[in-house]
C-alpha cells in the first residue's frame, strides 16, 4: 500500500470543511455503547461534515490503556458507518495517533490499516523530546499514513514550537495539512507564515483547531512578502471539539463564511456570531477550570440532545466542573441559534432504528 493522499479527499481538504473531534460514548458502566458510538458517526454524516476526526483529545486519550483497549474498536466502528452511509464519496478519516514513535507507528498502521486517510499527530506530553527528535517521529510516522500536523496548545498538554520548528515541519513530503490550536494568535501567525515560506505551502491544507476564535480564524486571509512577492494563505476549515456538538450549524456557518470570502465582503453580524461562538465554548471548554470539563461539556450537550446515555468519561477525574452545567443552561438561553436540537429531534429515532435493525 502506498502512503499517498487519495486526490478526492485532498481535494475536499483544500476546500475546506467540518470535521468533528469524535467523542466517546459511554453507558452508566464506563463501558463502551457501541450504538451510540455508531449514531454519533450518523449524526456527524447526517449534519453535512465532511469528515471526522477519532481516537483524539475528545475520544479520550485513555482508550489507548491497558485493560481499556478500545483505540481500534472506536476507529473500526466510525470507519463502518462512515462507509455505509458515504458509499465511496469522498469523507476525510482522521485518525489521532499519539504518544512516543514506537507507539505513534503501531497507532498509524492500525488506523491505515482501517482505512484512514491521514494521521493527526499529537506532539503532546512528550515533554522530554526536542525539536528536533518531534520532527524525526512525525517524518517516520509519515512514511506510513499522510499526515495531519497539530499545534496544541499548552493548556491542555500541548508545548510552545519555534517559528524554525514549524518552517521544517512543512517540509515533510508527506504532511497534507496543520491543525492550529495553540489558542493564541502570536502562535497561530508563526505557523501560516512557516507554511507560506515553505516549498510545500499549497500542498498544506490549514485548518483551525482554536475553539476560542473560529469565526476569526476562517476569515482571515494572511498575507506575507516571500522573496519581493506577495503569498497569501486561509485558514480553509475546522477541525474541531466545538464541531463535535450542533454540528449541522457549523456545517451552515463554514457555508457563510465561504460565501464571504468570495464576496470579500465580511457581514457584520458574522462577526458576531463568532463572538458568540466564542462565549457558547466558555461553557462547553471550562477554561475558567484550565479545561478540565472539556470533554465532559461537550459530552453533556450530546447527553441532553439524546445522542449519548451519559456524560461520563472513562477517566471518573474528568467530569463537569461545578457551575458548569449552568454555565451550559445559559448559553442554551442566550444563543438558543448556535443549537440543532430540532435537526437532532427529527432524526435521533431514525438513526436508533437503524441501529436496532442492523443488530436483530
Amino acid at each position: 500500500m502506498s502512503v499517498t493522499l487519495n486526490p478526492k479527499v485532498k481535494k475536499l481538504l483544500h476546500e475546506g470543511t467540518v470535521i468533528p473531534a469524535h467523542p466517546l460514548a459511554l453507558n452508566d458502566g464506563r463501558k463502551l455503547d457501541e450504538k451510540r458510538q455508531r449514531m454519533l458517526t450518523q449524526y456527524y454524516t447526517a449534519s453535512g461534515a465532511g469528515g471526522i476526526a477519532v481516537g483524539v483529545h475528545t475520544t479520550q486519550f485513555e482508550i489507548r490503556d491497558k485493560g481499556i483497549d478500545l483505540y481500534e474498536p472506536v476507529l473500526r466502528l466510525a470507519v463502518e458507518e462512515v462507509e455505509k452511509v458515504m458509499q465511496g464519496q469522498p469523507f476525510i478519516k482522521v485518525a489521532g495517533v499519539a504518544g512516543p514513535t514506537s507507539q505513534g507507528l503501531k497507532e498509524a498502521e492500525t488506523a491505515k490499516n482501517l482505512g484512514y486517510d491521514l494521521a493527526l499527530v499529537s506532539m503532546g506530553g512528550l515533554s522530554d523530546l526536542d525539536e528536533k527528535t518531534h520532527l524525526e517521529r512525525v517524518r517516520t510516522i509519515s512514511e506510513v499514513i499522510p499526515v495531519f500536523g497539530f499545534y496544541l496548545q499548552p493548556a491542555v498538554g500541548g508545548r510552545v514550537f519555534s517559528y524554525d520548528f514549524w518552517r521544517k515541519f512543512a517540509e515533510i513530503p508527506n504532511l497534507y495539512a496543520i491543525k492550529l490550536a495553540p489558542f493564541d494568535r502570536y502562535h497561530t501567525s508563526d505557523v501560516v507564515r512557516a507554511v507560506c515560506e515553505s516549498s510545500r505551502g499549497k500542498e498544506i491544507a490549514l485548518y483551525t483547531g482554536n475553539d476560542d476564535n473560529i469565526v476569526g480564524d476562517l476569515l482571515t486571509e494572511y498575507r506575507f512578502e516571500i522573496n519581493r512577492r506577495i503569498v497569501t494563505k486561509q485558514i480553509v476549515g475546522g477541525l474541531l471539539g466545538q464541531w463535535a456538538v450542533w454540528t449541522s450549524k457549523a456545517v451552515e456557518l463554514l457555508s457563510q463564511v465561504k460565501k464571504a470570502r468570495s464576496q470579500g465582503v465580511i457581514p457584520v453580524d458574522l462577526l458576531t456570531l463568532g463572538a458568540e461562538l466564542t462565549d457558547a465554548n466558555s461553557a462547553l471548554f471550562d477554561p475558567v477550570n484550565g479545561f478540565k470539563g472539556s470533554i465532559a461539556g461537550i459530552n453533556e450537550v450530546l447527553r441532553r440532545q439524546g445522542l449519548l446515555q451519559t456524560n461520563l468519561c472513562l477517566n471518573p477525574k474528568e467530569r463537569l466542573s461545578p457551575g458548569q452545567a449552568t454555565e451550559i443552561d445559559r448559553i442554551y438561553r442566550q444563543h438558543p441559534h448556535l443549537q440543532d436540537d430540532s435537526f437532532v429531534a427529527e432524526n435521533v429515532t431514525k438513526w436508533c432504528s437503524e441501529e436496532s435493525a442492523k443488530h436483530h
